[in-house]
């Protein structure tokens, strides 16, 4: 048994399971900051009731988010031992401003929303539902720039083994943190306008509290369309940067074995890595070259450029991407049919397309979790790209075994923490709006 191998697995299996969490906590935010708005200025019962439902939800998965998380700021120094000897003191600023300047902020006003809402004015309860919506972005701005800077490092140099910062808002804004944040947060505001709108459709069909549903329903598919649309041009931004950052990755998207002009899309294949080919693949000529570089033949490199050592994972890499690019034009279908639908104002009579929404709801989540194994085993062998690679990140002084027993005692407990949070889920979904407050 591989230690650092034993070790990504503990890593990827933590970090998948927490990062179903945070797109849904910003999504919700923004949501309940809208309710909250729309209660002030018009003084309507519906949407504080509509706000004080989706603020329970909001509680719990707050509250599992932020339990899985510290399992992984702890393994860096458990199982990352040389990783954060080397760069822990450029990674470890953003994750030590993310718990002072986001967490304590968001967790503070949360609560405020779930126990203040008779203990204080209606503006202040609104002020509390923007500061909780500001703390969680400035949370997920924090974590996307630790990310950022280990898939574009930036603003730093080597001294006697060790990163150390040369300037802050270099390695804070490098090169791939802002596309990624806005790619991140339109995910996330997308991830939860779905989950919202299976939520209300599932009560629209069963007829339960269709005036709080139908209004709420309206509401979230209107920011699904427009961030569902979004995204492509923000993903279309992000992998130009990728592209010119990190080729390597791009060649994986791609299963571009060749660097070669006029490079072509492709849109599924079988790529066989010990052959260097693509079987039965689709592709459309050209279209990666323009996509790219906004020219049919520009030259695109390939993995040909690279040795194998420094190649990422080639299966993994390409399926979760396409996996990634399938689900958002599905979702983009599904947002023309809610204009749709909503133009002709038969909406709420379309039971097929209820159940629809209600069935789709969780697929944004499969979406965020393939577009984050993309990125993170695109970068791969590497933990800081072009500085830092993965195999000598790990920690020499722990044994294979412990961090097998600690990825089976992990394993379990999110599994435990699963079967809790959906009761828990479902239980309040059940109860509807109204109940325990």
């Amino acid at each position: 048994m591989d230690a650092v191998f034993l070790s990504r697995i503990q890593f990827g299996v933590a970090a998948g399971f927490h990062f179903l969490f945070p797109p849904l906590t910003l999504g919700l935010t923004l949501i309940i900051f809208i309710l909250e708005t729309l209660y002030f200025k018009k003084s309507s019962e519906i949407y504080k009731e509509t706000s004080t439902f989706l603020i329970r939800i909001l509680a719990l998965i707050f509250t599992v988010g932020v339990a899985t998380g510290i399992v992984l700021e702890f393994s860096f120094g458990t199982n990352w031992a040389d990783y954060s000897r080397m760069v822990g003191d450029i990674f470890g600023a953003p994750l030590a401003a993310e718990a002072l300047f986001s967490f304590f902020l968001e967790s503070t006003f949360l609560a405020l929303l779930l126990f203040g809402r008779s203990r204080i004015s209606k503006k202040a309860y609104l002020v509390a539902a923007f500061l909780v919506f500001f703390a969680s972005h400035l949370s997920g701005l924090w974590i996307i720039i630790a990310n950022s800077w280990m898939q574009t490092p930036a603003g730093f140099e080597i001294v006697n083994g060790r990163a150390v910062l040369t300037d802050f808002f270099a390695a804070a804004f490098n090169p791939s943190t802002c596309v990624r944040y806005v790619h991140t947060v339109l995910a996330s505001w997308t991830t939860s306008a779905l989950f919202v709108s299976g939520i209300s459709a599932w009560f629209l069909l069963r007829k339960r509290n269709e005036n709080i549903f139908r209004p709420l329903l309206k509401l979230v598919l209107v920011i699904f369309v427009i961030t569902a649309l979004l995204q492509f041009a923000s993903g279309h931004m992000h992998i130009k940067q990728v592209s010119e950052t990190q080729p390597a990755k791009l060649a994986s998207f791609e299963a571009l074995w060749k660097t070669e002009q006029g490079a072509p899309f492709s849109l599924i294949g079988i790529p066989n890595e010990s052959k260097q080919t693509t079987s039965l693949e689709l592709s459309i000529p050209k279209l990666l070259s323009f996509l790219l570089k906004s020219d049919l033949n520009a030259e695109i490199t390939g993995l040909d450029k690279f040795s194998k050592e420094e190649r990422p994972p080639l299966l993994p890499t390409y399926f979760s991407y396409r996996l990634m690019i399938i689900l958002g034009f599905l979702f983009a279908a599904i947002a023309v049919i809610s204009l749709v639908l909503i133009a002709r104002k038969k909406l709420f009579d379309t039971v097929w397309f209820l159940k629809v929404l209600l069935i789709a709801s969780p697929l944004p989540l499969a979406a965020c979790e393939a577009g984050w194994l993309a990125a993170e085993i695109g970068r791969q062998p590497w933990a800081v790209y072009g500085v830092l690679k993965t195999a000598a990140a790990g920690s020499p002084a722990v044994p294979a075994w412990q961090i097998l027993l600690s990825l089976i005692l992990f394993t379990l407990i999110y599994l435990l923490l699963v079967v809790v949070c959906f009761k828990i889920f479902v239980n309040i979904i059940k109860k509807g709006p109204g109940a325990g407050h």
